[in-house]
């Protein structure tokens, strides 16, 4: 399997092109760009793209589709049901569970709401999951973008979906860089509170404005933090670092 990454400069986010073999069958995941790159990359290893898949619908991660469905007029672009219609160049869907087999990919796509009602991971022949904004290296997606739905579907995608699959499972976020399963399951810090391994944390602090504790402030993909916080009716939340004051 060949897989080839662009990353956005300003948003850090990431655009796959995963094919099977030269000169044989690709699938793009996300388009957030820059995507001439993988549109050369096509070009080179004479690969024949058959579908875009779209992991959630916010902008960093579509924001060059169009001219790929330029390009590539008949290929389809699908996304989860739930965000149809919050991009307007998407074509069609694909349900959670329902496999797209292309040449020799073998693509299953995992629901894994938090960040968004409809996220989808893409495991591509067992081996590798491209996971959008869910799970990232040492880090974990929000609960608080556009569409998001809660703490509580967060961490179920991430411990129970993608921290459940082979630890050698290799893991393509949408932002930044690859890790594993078994690397998340070791070194982030929100994982090893979830397994018990660390303790949480007890401070008081000011969270959007409001009273909470800080359970953990940790490293993000981008250089800042996310923390996980506690309101005082006792329910939990992923907000950003930045609105966090101790």
């Amino acid at each position: 399997m060949i897989v080839e990454r662009s990353m956005s400069d300003p948003w850090l986010s990431n655009t796959y092109l995963v094919a099977d073999e030269l000169e044989g069958h690709a699938v793009m995941i996300d388009a957030g760009g820059p995507v001439a790159p993988l549109l050369e990359f096509l070009d080179r290893g004479r690969f024949t793209l058959t579908h875009v898949l779209i992991t959630h619908h916010h902008r960093d991660h579509v924001a060059e589709l169009d001219p790929v469905r330029t390009r590539f007029e008949d290929v389809p672009v699908l996304i989860h049901p739930l965000e149809r219609d919050r991009v307007p160049g998407a074509t069609g869907t694909i349900e959670p569970g329902v496999a797209i087999t292309t040449g020799a990919l073998e693509i299953e796509p995992l629901h894994t709401p938090g960040h968004t009602a409809g996220m989808l991971a893409f495991l591509v022949n067992g081996t590798d999951v491209f996971d959008g904004d869910t799970l990232f290296k040492g880090s974990v997606g929000g609960v608080r973008a556009p569409g998001s739905t809660s703490y509580a579907d967060l961490k179920a995608s991430i411990m129970d979906t993608l921290l459940g699959l082979p630890p050698q499972t290799r893991i393509h976020p949408g932002h930044t860089d690859p890790t594993t399963v078994a690397d998340e399951l070791e070194h982030n810090r929100f994982v090893r509170i979830w397994r018990g391994l660390d303790a949480e944390g007890s401070e008081p602090c000011t969270a959007l404005g409001e009273p909470a504790t800080l359970i953990l402030l940790g490293d993000d993909y981008d250089g800042g933090h996310k923390a996980w916080v506690r309101w005082p009716d006792g329910s939990d939340d992923i907000v950003p670092g930045s609105r966090v004051e101790a």
